[in-house]
């Protein structure tokens, strides 16, 4: 008699587990450590002042009429908005069938979006992308960070720093790539210290993550196991101690090199050099002249569309409070 067996078989339920594994990362660092605020035009402005260099030359006769005038008037900047978005449309068979892993397909797709927005604003904001005013049929770009920082940048050879001609427009152009090394971070930092900023956060990809753990100024790290057990042996740098100041060691997946759209020196080809920002999160935020909503569109048929949608701006409040280290080599 021939055993009956599931090759056979009809009518066997299928296991599929009522759970979705995804490990896509949806942290961001920069947008979670600096500030928010509004904008009100899609011009979005804001001004910068700075002190007259101090100077030993400051002695009046005795007697002496007053000195002539030293006013000068604050320097005006701006960034454009940008229109980011993302639509899902479901059918709506799909929406009403009985699902693995969740219960509306609509609410799971438009989860999925907004964690998707927020990593396209991440690189944006971080890129090397100009402002552009756009026009009817070219959409409006703001001004990434790499093309705000100007007056601390450390760029390899041949390469040139962000903003050399309009801060906010000009594209960083990409020199030789070099490793990243302790002493030119350290050069970067003290620049930053010398034109008054306070710098807080070293921001890093990951590869340089790495590199950074090995460096001398890292905090000291231990962690006591008991002796009947293995020990515990740490290898990442968490905190830099400068000679200016502590920096946490922020490593972001959205700052890899094939997204910081670089501009090659030579004109042609791509170049690969990843970079490193020293920042004082308490001089940049994004400014939101609309902030994240939900459009459910016009119903055509039997689907229903929504778009996720986002409207904001990068503003640099100080770009000499920040610093950039470019060019560092894979």
């Amino acid at each position: 008699m021939a055993t009956f067996t599931a090759h056979s078989a009809i009518g066997n339920r299928e296991d599929l587990t009522d759970v979705i594994y995804n490990i896509s990362p949806t942290d961001t660092p920069f947008m979670s450590s600096v500030g928010k605020t509004k904008a009100s035009a899609v011009y979005h402005e804001w001004q910068t002042d700075s002190l007259a260099a101090a100077t030993t030359a400051n002695a009046a006769i005795e007697g002496a009429d007053a000195s002539s005038l030293t006013v000068t008037p604050t320097v005006r900047l701006g960034n454009r908005t940008q229109i980011s978005q993302k639509t899902v449309q479901i059918a709506g068979t799909q929406e009403s069938v009985d699902k693995a892993g969740r219960k509306s397909e609509k609410a799971y797709q438009l989860a999925k979006a907004s964690a998707e927005l927020k990593r396209d604003m991440e690189k944006i904001l971080l890129s090397n992308q100009g402002a552009d005013a756009g026009s009817t049929s070219a959409a409006r770009k703001l001004g990434g960070l790499q093309t705000w920082l100007n007056t601390n940048a450390s760029v390899g050879a041949t390469g040139v720093a962000g903003g050399a001609t309009t801060l906010g427009v000009t594209q960083r152009v990409s020199g030789t790539d070099r490793t990243f090394t302790e002493s030119i971070l350290k050069t970067n930092i003290k620049e930053c210290f010398t034109e008054g900023a306070n710098p807080s956060v070293l921001m890093v990809t990951p590869t340089q993550k790495q590199v950074v753990s090995t460096f001398a100024g890292i905090a000291g790290q231990r962690y006591m196991a008991p002796a009947e057990k293995p020990s515990t042996i740490i290898g990442a740098a968490d905190v830099y101690l400068s000679d200016f100041g502590t920096l946490s060691v922020v490593p972001n997946r959205f700052m890899t090199a094939d997204a910081t759209g670089e501009v090659p020196s030579g004109g042609a080809g791509v170049d690969n050099g990843e970079v490193a920002f020293v920042l004082d999160p308490e001089y940049a935020a994004v400014a939101y002249l609309r902030p994240f909503q939900t459009n459910e569109l016009a119903k055509t048929g039997d689907s229903e569309k929504t778009q996720l949608l986002v409207e904001y701006t990068l503003e640099v409040k100080n770009e000499k409070a920040h610093g950039i280290i470019a060019d560092l080599a894979e």
